[in-house]
């Protein structure tokens, strides 16, 4: 009986991408899932039929020999590479392992270890400054409780593969050469199961959400990852299971800008403040302080608090608090205080007092001059 052609079988055209057939594949495995189709015969070797079409479609050196030599080109009886057996298990771990970062790549490997997960985590300044112990909600591939990781039913165990002996691997032969390609009755695991665990359908591994405890250390910032080793998803039947990193990132402060261990912040001050000098109260993370400002200080000059910063969550030493200070204009002025502030600029009389106000004018009539001459 002639088989039918694989790109009819997926209902893709004949230049679909790797990506259009894998969709098509798991639209159609889905539908005729033996667990669906209640042991309808036909059904069963139409999804036989659909696992092949994918398997040979998907690598790139079956494809090409499909579509050059047709059904003749993968057919292990003619020194091709092919042969049914997979696993109705198996199409869980296309099916899902897209989603959750597994799936079979082929190469040849045997169970392989769980993949490694990120988790991004939001923090204030003051909790990152400070640390802080936080729980967190990871959905996530966990070991089976029912196969502990198996995949085969409780009470027996998965056999050595017959086509490969355990290997993982089998030869394809075409004419002189010889090419090592993975087994396409175990993919390539060195096992079958041949009654696999209902829970996890022979996968060794379900989704759940696992809740777990996270310590940040005191000094984390925005791009900072902490390692949780061995959270990350459950390998494939028993295999290591991946990390889960923590990628931290540090929401905006309303008053402070962080720049690695120190932190910036503009405090305003009055112009009688600026003029004559004081002390004010300046906010830290750890209450306020006060600061002396100098007598005669001009906008955006920077004071620096000493230790006021942030402790370095890998070198142990403390940062600065930098205080850029911002000469506020008064608004609102009642006639009484715009008469004053009249008064108090006529007398000024030179530039002695607003030397830098004097400097620029200067350079600009000097600016002028140089083109008129």
């Amino acid at each position: 009986m002639s088989k039918r052609d694989y790109y009819e079988v997926l209902g893709v055209a004949k230049s679909a991408t790797e990506r259009e057939i894998k969709k098509a594949y798991k639209k159609l495995a889905m539908k005729y899932h033996p667990d669906r189709t209640q042991g309808d015969k036909g059904m069963e070797e139409k999804f036989k039929e659909i696992q092949e079409a994918h398997e040979i479609l998907t690598d790139d050196q079956k494809r090409a020999a499909y579509d050059q030599y047709g059904h003749a080109g993968v057919d292990p009886n003619r020194g091709g590479g092919h042969g049914q057996g997979a696993d109705f298990g198996d199409i869980f771990g296309d099916v899902f392992g897209d989603i959750f970062g597994g799936g079979r790549r082929g190469g040849g490997s045997r169970a392989r270890q769980g993949s490694d997960l990120r988790y991004n985590l939001e923090m204030t300044l003051e909790e990152a400054v400070r640390g802080k112990e936080v729980e967190i909600r990871v959905p996530t591939l966990v070991e089976c409780d029912s196969c502990h990781g198996s995949g085969a039913k409780k009470g027996t165990s998965p056999t050595t593969c017959p086509t490969c002996k355990g290997n993982g691997q089998v030869q394809m032969r075409q004419g002189f050469f010889a090419v090592q390609q993975t087994c396409p009755t175990c993919s390539g695991r060195g096992k079958i199961i041949s009654d696999p665990c209902t829970p996890c359908r022979g996968q060794g591994r379900i989704e759940k959400t696992k809740t777990l405890s996270v310590k940040v250390p005191a000094g984390v910032d925005t791009g900072d990852r902490i390692r949780l080793s061995g959270e990350g998803e459950a390998g494939e039947m028993g295999a290591p299971a991946g990390d889960l990193y923590v990628q931290v990132n540090v929401r905006q402060h309303e008053i402070f800008e962080r720049d690695g261990n120190n932190l910036y912040c503009e405090v305003p001050i009055s112009f009688t403040v600026a003029a004559l000098g004081g002390d004010i109260e300046v906010p830290t993370l750890d209450g306020k302080v006060k600061l002396k400002i100098s007598a005669e200080t001009q906008t955006g000059k920077m004071y620096r608090l000493r230790g006021k910063g942030v402790k370095s969550v890998r070198s142990g030493s403390v940062g600065d608090l930098m205080c850029k200070v911002v000469i506020e204009t008064p608004i609102n002025l009642s006639s009484k205080q715009k008469e004053m502030l009249e008064e108090f600029e006529a007398s000024m009389g030179g530039g002695k007092n607003r030397p830098k106000e004097q400097g620029f004018f200067d350079g600009v009539k000097k600016f002028f001059d140089d083109l008129t001459n």
